[in-house]
This record gives structure tokens, sequence and C-alpha cells, in this order.
């Protein structure tokens, strides 16, 4: 089928782009009147642009991005009274992952075989996970998809921003750290030897920074095969490790206790692990269910079995509080405002304090972290790039001390 790129505008005014594939330009008119979209323009793409728009939806994967797109546009098709094989057709024919379009076709198919959404999107873990699958379940039950389905966008949109911003944090030194080994590396490789054929014509006891310098040098060429097999070999094995239940646990423990990244690690989880909670919750998720879920997806083993203990506890017939504090994970201000929320009856409206106050924890301390990391990274190159030059023109410098006397 053509593809067709399309203008419209929304109730609220604003305008919307994108594009779709579909059997005729009606049909593209039909699905944007269905989203409640007024079009402005459709066009049918080009020969060059259709085929690079098919090659693009061949590669990746369902991202968290493709899925608050998803939710927003199922929920607006609901609640304007579609049924839901039409919905779930409709979301087929635009999406531009021909892996999410294939895997929603299978859907279709299930539910015009008498399946329920939330059994045909059960099939699919990898692209729903169970904090999906459960919200749908509770919109099913209740009635309420629409509304549960604007829930998951929101709050799939408040984990990708969380998750940008702690990429943004740590991205950044990562690529300037790169930068230096590979300069330190030509330094060592290609520039330090010239010097050293030049200290051996020259002959003398070298400066201990100098020796220093050049016998790096040696290592690295010498025996490159050798350490960079003993670099790849630690990477594997740590990386192996930590698919173990144990290693996992020890790394990611490690983690929160990172002396500049740690604290936001740790921030970043506890607004996931509320916000995931509390959504839960408000979609009427029974306790003990929703606890499972969001250990499930914490992303953190110490986190994980905190709240399985605290799970445990809740079934011994114990308050959510007290594991958590003994768990010694949580601040102090979690906990109580945890433990309020309980005893109140608003453990859900807690629960969304704490992970909006924790997202604009996140927020602030990223942009600290980005204005902080960046001169001691420059001071860090220079450090090491100023040793070597420095270490390598020693000698000359000694050389024409003794020329001049």
């Amino acid at each position: 089928m053509p593809f067709y790129q399309y203008v419209a505008r929304s109730p609220q005014g604003k305008t919307v782009t994108g594009s779709t594939e579909a059997s005729t330009q009606s049909a593209v008119v039909k699905m944007l009147r269905d989203q409640g979209l007024i079009p402005t323009t459709i066009q049918q793409a080009s020969a060059g642009a259709q085929v690079a728009r098919k090659k693009a939806g061949r590669r990746g994967r369902v991202k968290l991005d493709d899925l608050v797109i998803f939710s927003r546009q199922m929920a607006t098709m609901i609640r304007a009274g579609l049924p839901l094989i039409e919905v779930i057709n409709i979301l087929a024919e635009q999406v531009e992952k021909k892996v999410f379009r294939d895997i929603l076709r299978e859907i279709e198919r299930d539910i015009e075989g008498g399946s329920s959404l939330t059994e045909a999107i059960q099939k699919h873990p990898k692209v729903f996970n169970p904090f999906f699958i459960s919200m749908i379940k509770a919109g099913e039950a209740s009635g309420m998809l629409d509304t549960i389905l604007d829930q998951v966008a929101l709050y799939l949109e408040k984990l990708v921003s969380i998750q940008r911003k702690i990429k943004s944090a740590t991205m950044y030194p990562a690529v300037v750290s790169s930068v230096a080994l590979l300069i330190t590396t030509f330094l060592l490789v290609k520039v330090v030897p010239v010097f050293e054929n030049i200290f051996i014509d020259l002959g003398g006891e070298l400066p201990l920074p100098t020796r220093i310098t050049v016998g790096l040098s040696n290592l690295v060429k010498e025996n490159w095969l050798v350490v960079g097999l003993i670099l790849g070999g630690c990477c594997i094995g740590l990386w192996q490790w930590g698919k173990t239940k144990t290693g996992r646990a020890k790394i990611d423990a490690v983690k929160l206790k990172l002396p500049i990244f740690g604290p936001l690690i740790l921030k970043a989880a506890i607004a996931k692990f509320t916000r995931t909670l509390g959504t839960l919750i408000r979609a009427g998720v029974n306790i003990l269910y929703a606890l499972e879920i969001v250990a499930k997806t914490s992303g953190n083993a110490v986190i994980e079995e905190a709240l399985y203990r605290t799970r445990t506890s809740i079934q011994g017939g114990d308050s959510i509080t007290k594991p958590l504090v003994e768990s010694q994970v949580f601040p102090p201000m979690v906990t109580r405002m945890i433990d309020v929320g309980e005893r109140t009856g608003a453990l859900e409206s807690m629960l969304t304090k704490i992970a909006d106050f924790y997202e604009d924890q996140v927020n602030a301390s990223v942009a600290g972290l980005t204005s902080m990391i960046e001169p001691l990274l420059i001071v860090f190159l220079g450090v090491v790039v100023g040793f070597i030059v420095i270490s390598m023109f020693m000698p000359l410098f000694k050389m024409v001390e003794m020329v001049s006397q």
C-alpha cells in the first residue's frame, strides 16, 4: 500500500504532522477523523520516500516512545466510540516499524478469534511488559480502558523523560573518557617512540616521568594484544557475571554507592518505583500484584529485593513501610510519606507526590552534574595529555641547559 504524509489540526488547534500507510487518500481522512483530527493536507509520499520508510520500518525494536504514541491514539479512538478491532486495525496501518505492525496484526487476529485485549497482548511480552498488561487488564475489567490508556501514556512519558535525563548525564563523561583513552593510546604508540629514539641517541639517565611514559609506551606496543584480551575478557566476564542473580545484586548495590552517579541513580529508581506503584493502585490493581509488578520492572536488584520483602510483609499482615525502612535503601522522607499515605488512605496520592518530587530532583541533579563534570573531565584530559607531553620534553630541556652551560 502507498504511504501518505498528512498535516492535521487537533480540537485544541495544534498542528499534527505524520505519515501512514493506507489504501486510498479517503482512508487517511477517515483515520484522522476517527482520531478527532481535522485533516488540512494529505499527499502521497514519493517513491524514494516510500522505499526509505519501508527500509526504516524493518529495523529497530519497539521502544517506549512507540508505546506512548500507541496508547495515546488508542485511548482517543476508543473514547470516540470505535470498536476495538477497528482501532487495532487503524493503528496497525499507521505504525512505522514493521515488527510492531506485525504484532498488532496478530493481536487483531486474536481479538477476532474471541480473545480479550489482555489475552492478546500477553503473547508479546517483549513489547508489552507486566505493567502495561496489568493496566490493560484493569481497564478492561473496569470499563475505563480509554482512561487507563491515558494514564499508561502519561506514565511512559515520565519514564522516558527520566531515562533520557540519566542517559544525558552519563553519555558526556563516557564520550570524553573514550576520547581521552584514544588520544593517550595514540601518543603512547605513535609519538613517544619517536622521542624514545632521540633519547637513546642522546644517552644519559632519563627523568622519572619520562621513564614512566616510555615504559607505558613499550608495554602498550609490545603487549597490545595481551592487554586487549585481558581488558576484553574482564568486560565480558563482568557482563556475564552481571547476568547471574548474585552478580546483578552486587553490581546494582555498587551503582547505588557510586560517589557522583549513585544518588542520581537512586533518585531515578525511587521516582520510577513510586510512579509505577501509584499508577497501578490508581487503576485498581491489587496491592500485592502491584508490588510484584513494580519489583519486576524496578531495574535494580537491591530495590527489587526490598519490594519483594514488602510484598511478603503485607501478606503476613504488616504494613508497607516497615520492610522499606529495614532495607536502608529509601530515604526517611520516602518511607515517612508512604507511612502517612498508608495510614490516611491516601497512598496513591502520596506516591504521586514522591514521584513528582524525585523527578524534579533528577532534573536538577542532571543539570548540576553536567555543569560540574564538564570542567572536571577537561582537567582530567589536560592532566593526562599534559603529563605525557611534559615528560617527553623534560630530557630536551635538560639537554638545552647542558648545552647553554
